[in-house]
């Protein structure tokens, strides 16, 4: 098989280092460095991966991947937006919703958004009923005035099921007294815990129609959408807003939750940017080792060079090596970051079991476990980012060989 001679040359002094069963402390450390940056990398992306997405999930259990409202007014059309989201195969499911912001009072007193919901069409967008710790959602009846509260909100209130909140809302009233806030008796008819600290901490939930009443309201704040591709919910949102009369304001999960999602995006990427540097210590590793190889082959150089070989085929001899060191140790921690990721949470109950401590106990942490999530894009940007360092590690050695002079080197050979 023909192979360009500078190519033919590179391998060739490598397969003889492996004949002569011998390879440098420097170039190996070089492999050893470059591949444990990678294993690294590729772990850290995939546990922050991970719990961008269970923090995700978890938001979305109660939150609408879409919202289409009213601007400024109730939505009176919302029966009609249901009809038509109904009929949208990307839509799976719909629910109007009522939502103000209150303040709860019971032994303590903790401000909270109030939702009101109709709980046979909440089960389409939402898991509440299946994140209730105590009491049932079917107690969520017209006229019941009963009420649901997160598991941190409940705590803050220092109230259990079975006990009476006062709901306090935003609007006053006239009394002989004056103006007075308005203000309703709930009684706590169960408690959810959705896993995330903003929602069982700021979230109540009561039946539609007892919110309506109690606010006076003839529509509803809006209509909540999930979706079966969460990523097309802005123009799923859009298209429905487009199809009923009058101007309605569209949001969806990103924009709800813009701070938490773009923090949460920024940290991977710094911690992307931050582990990358262990594989640029590899590639430092891998230009000591290649000057190195130069100085050792001066009269190698010069000879190649007296036959003929061109200072970009002595160039070329020197990338093929560092080249190929730069590819074992990114494949090599390709499949040390693979296995390290799969084996992750095993590791972990190993430590937990061998030393007899918790690393993420409940009662801190309300994610328990260490999730993965390995993306076929963050692998390829590591392997890509490795591959490009080792290769730009090797240009200054490489060159530095192509200026070496036949007549100096031999000199005093």
């Amino acid at each position: 098989m023909f192979r360009p001679v500078p190519v033919a040359i590179g391998l060739r002094y490598l397969r003889a280092k492996r004949r002569n069963a011998f390879i440098s402390f420097i170039s190996l450390a070089s492999i050893i460095g470059i591949a444990l940056g990678v294993t690294v990398l590729i772990t850290t992306m995939a546990v922050m991966s991970g719990f961008q997405k269970e923090i995700r999930d978890r938001l979305l259990q109660f939150a609408a991947h879409a919202t289409v409202s009213a601007s400024g007014e109730p939505m009176r059309e919302w029966q009609q937006a249901l009809d038509v989201a109904s009929r949208d195969p990307r839509v799976a499911g719909a629910a109007p919703y009522v939502e103000t912001e209150a303040l709860l009072s019971g032994p303590r007193k903790q401000p909270a958004m109030v939702r009101g919901v109709t709980p046979a069409l909440e089960d389409t967008v939402s898991e509440i009923g299946h994140k209730l710790k105590s009491g049932e959602e079917d107690s969520l009846a017209p006229g019941s005035y009963n009420i649901l509260l997160g598991q941190e909100l409940a705590l803050w209130l220092g109230v259990e099921v079975g006990d009476p909140v006062l709901v306090m809302l935003p609007e006053f009233q006239g009394s002989p007294m004056g103006a007075m806030p308005r203000y309703k008796r709930f009684i706590v008819s169960g408690i959810f815990e959705a896993g995330h600290n903003e929602i069982d901490r700021g979230l109540a939930v009561v039946h539609m129609e007892d919110l309506q009443r109690v606010l006076r309201m003839d529509g509803v704040t809006g209509v909540r959408l999930k979706l079966h591709d969460l990523n097309q919910s802005y123009a799923v949102a859009r298209d429905l807003a487009l199809q009923l009369p009058g101007f309605y304001r569209v949001s969806d999960w990103m924009q709800e939750n813009a701070n938490l999602y773009h923090s949460l995006k920024m940290e991977k990427t710094v911690m992307g940017i931050l582990l990358s540097l262990i594989i640029l210590m590899g590639a430092f590793t891998l230009v000591n080792s290649q000057v190195m190889l130069v100085i050792d082959k001066q009269a190698d150089i010069a000879i190649l060079r007296t036959l003929g070989l061109t200072p970009g085929g002595v160039m070329l001899v020197f990338m093929v090596q560092g080249t190929l060191i730069g590819i074992v140790g990114t494949v090599l921690g390709l499949v040390g970051g693979v296995t390290l990721t799969w084996n992750l949470q095993r590791i972990l109950n190993a430590i937990e079991s061998l030393f007899n401590i918790t690393l993420l106990p409940s009662d801190v942490y309300y994610i328990t476990g260490l999730p993965t999530d390995m993306q076929t894009g963050d692998v390829a940007a590591t392997l890509v980012v490795a591959l490009v360092m080792s290769i730009l590690a090797t240009l200054y050695p490489a060159w530095r060989a192509s200026r070496t002079q036949p007549a100096e080197a031999l000199r005093y050979e």
